[in-house]
């Protein structure tokens, strides 16, 4: 059974946007506008997913999330906080995905018969090769 996937819309509100002033170098503006965006969502605790769906991101990013089970992504790129804040949904967006994508199953495959038999030519060569240095 596959888990429904989680849209960004579908989340929208338990998502939280803090803004601040973005680092690096910009000269005059860059020193005095907060268009740095960081988006905060407590995965542990939200009330929208289902129970395999909070289970299946809280293993696949355990990684991105902090001890308390929230999600922090920034973004900084643009030069404005309109851009930042698409930027950074664009971002959760894509990590959803990711997360909810079903990988398929592999499918074990035997060597061909014509590699098979160029891997031992490829050894008999070089055991030729061995033999004839050590002057046999």
């Amino acid at each position: 059974m596959a888990i429904q996937k989680v849209s960004v819309e579908g989340i929208s509100s338990e998502l939280e946007f803090g803004f601040s002033r973005s680092g690096g170098p910009g000269g005059q503006h860059v020193n005095k506008v907060n268009t740095k965006v960081i988006l905060r969502w407590n995965v542990a605790n939200s009330q929208i997913l289902t129970e395999e769906q909070r289970a299946l991101l809280l293993k696949k990013l355990h990684t991105r999330l902090t001890n308390e089970g929230e999600l922090v992504l920034s973004s900084q790129a643009g030069r404005s906080q309109l851009a930042n804040k698409e930027d950074v949904l664009a971002k959760l967006e894509v990590l959803l995905a990711k997360a909810f994508a079903v990988r398929k199953k592999r499918k074990p495959t035997k060597p061909t018969k014509a590699s098979v038999e160029k891997r031992l030519e490829a050894k008999k060569k070089l055991s030729d090769k061995k033999r004839w240095r050590r002057g046999e």
